[in-house]
């Protein structure tokens, strides 16, 4: 009776395991496949909303806005998509020969405003990358430089150029002459629809006199991250989900995933 006793018991404790690890598996599932329709929307919101892949992208578009209809019970989703065009663009200091002279100041003056050492353009001359995260092996590069630094900087295409349409306070501040009090006041005053060319951006009247360079800037964007934010209960998933649309055809496609570390709050100004 003993014997039994123990057996029933074991096998008991056995099946409690196992229904809570089941458990545990599909409420993980439920996190993913609800971090993949947040996704979907983002994908189906830029897809709908930027038909035409010459239009200006500006942070005042319709895509920029609006949250996912999904109603959940204990549970909330939300999504953020980023223009990574707002971002300083490296790939633009990894050439062959001497970066151009003013994307080098734009990227000194980037790691001053957000006080990390400054790491020189030629530090990246010739370096291959095919990941932001390999930034980590320049030398100079530490755990605060990166930390600071991350955000506010991405791997695009050689062409991609910094959209003034989206461009951040911490961005347009990166241009020669430009304040962050005056970047505060550009992106306050900035169109809804964007500004049609670079030019109408750069003769504005407060903008007279600095000769920014027009080099490196535009008015249009072919990458952008949608990150999705899940809550279900006690649990968190956060999903980053890169996308581009071709700039003729205007096909989209998806380029990676990441499943992170869920954050409280985003570093952005």
């Amino acid at each position: 009776m003993s014997l039994a006793l123990l057996m029933t018991a074991g096998m008991l404790r056995s099946q409690r395991l196992s229904l809570h690890s089941n458990a545990q598996q599909i409420h993980q599932l439920q996190l993913r496949q609800l971090g993949f329709a947040g996704e979907a929307w983002g994908r189906e919101r830029l897809r709908t909303l930027l038909p035409d892949p010459a239009s200006p992208v500006a942070a005042g578009q319709a895509w920029a806005e609006g949250e996912p209809g999904l109603s959940l019970e204990g549970g909330r989703v939300e999504v953020d998509i980023e223009d990574l065009s707002g971002r300083f663009n490296v790939t633009a200091l990894l050439t062959k020969g001497p970066p151009d002279d003013a994307v080098a100041q734009r990227w000194l003056r980037l790691q001053k405003q957000l006080k990390v050492p400054a790491i020189e353009a030629t530090a990246f001359q010739g370096l291959s990358l095919s990941d932001i995260s390999q930034l980590r092996q320049v030398p100079g590069v530490d755990a605060q430089w990166w930390a600071r630094m991350q955000p506010w900087v991405a791997l695009l295409d050689k062409g991609a150029r910094l959209n003034i349409n989206t461009a951040s306070v911490t961005l347009l501040s990166s241009l020669a002459g430009i304040t962050p009090d005056l970047a505060r006041r550009l992106v306050a005053e900035r169109p809804a629809q964007g500004y049609a060319s670079v030019e109408a951006f750069t003769f504005l009247p407060a903008l007279r006199g600095l000769g920014i360079p027009a080099n490196g800037l535009g008015i249009d964007s072919h990458r952008f991250r949608i990150t999705t934010h899940v809550r279900l209960g006690q649990s968190r998933l956060r999903l980053e989900s890169d996308v581009a649309r071709h700039s003729t055809t205007g096909q989209w496609r998806l380029l990676q995933r990441r499943f992170l570390a869920p954050l409280h709050s985003e570093p952005h100004e």
